[in-house]
């Protein structure tokens, strides 16, 4: 599911929570909403509502390590394809059909991840850019150094190649929600609570609905970006 949908389904969930507790509060007799009544609500939902933000600020924080992680693999492959064009540069036109295919790869890497077309899912199980990789340092391994300048760089070269390929499985390997579906469910479901009780001791009118949808509303674009934090590369 995309975190659009996810989020639609908790407004959906915490927005009807907030209205079935408005609902309860005409069909439950008034003696039970007495004063100790509603503070023995009160203080157990604040027990719920410690323990809800508690876990969304875990949340918060496992989507922002995931999203500065990917981001700074992505800064660092592009630093060393940089790096590793400029060192077949300096190599020599020997290097020239390695730089050309280093370069169509990466644009097709930059189309399947960022597609110009919005409506188009990123693709990243693409096995042209490894056969491409491959080729690319068979290409490099081809070249025969004719100085140590040579040498080195046709060395540095394909340390650098190996770099970015390391950091490319290690993106490919974070890819996918670091939020286990369960402990969102259990959120939701304090959340969903939550707002039950706040109908249940609230005066039905449509102020308040309005304040209950507002909130929902609120609450479910928090989920939204702690999932979109969470996966960058799948914006």
């Amino acid at each position: 599911m995309t975190p659009i949908e996810i989020s639609l389904i908790v407004f959906a969930s915490v927005f009807a929570g907030a209205l079935f507790g408005m609902y309860l509060r005409a069909l439950i007799p008034k003696h039970h909403l007495q004063e100790n009544t509603e503070n023995v609500i009160k203080l157990g939902m604040g027990l719920i509502a410690t323990m809800a933000a508690l876990v969304l600020g875990l949340l918060i924080a496992t989507a922002k390590n995931s999203y500065e992680t990917q981001d700074d693999a992505v800064k660092h492959t592009a630093a060393k394809i940089l790096l590793l064009d400029h060192m077949l540069s300096n190599y020599g036109p020997e290097t020239r059909e390695a730089r050309e295919l280093l370069r169509r790869t990466v644009a097709a890497r930059l189309e399947a991840i960022w597609p110009e077309d919005r409506s188009q899912r990123a693709r990243f199980d693409q096995p042209e850019g490894a056969v491409a990789a491959q080729t690319i340092e068979a290409q490099l391994l081809k070249l025969s150094p004719r100085n140590d300048a040579q040498r080195w760089l046709q060395s540095e070269a394909l340390r650098v190649g190996r770099e970015i390929m390391e950091t490319r499985w290690l993106v490919l390997g974070g890819l996918g929600s670091s939020v286990p579906l369960l402990f969102l469910v259990v959120v939701v479901f304090w959340l969903t609570i939550i707002f039950a009780s706040f109908g249940l001791l609230a005066l039905r009118n449509s102020t308040v609905v309005v304040v209950f949808f507002l909130a929902s509303l609120s609450v479910a674009g928090s989920i939204f970006l702690i999932l979109e934090w969470t996966n960058p590369l799948k914006v």
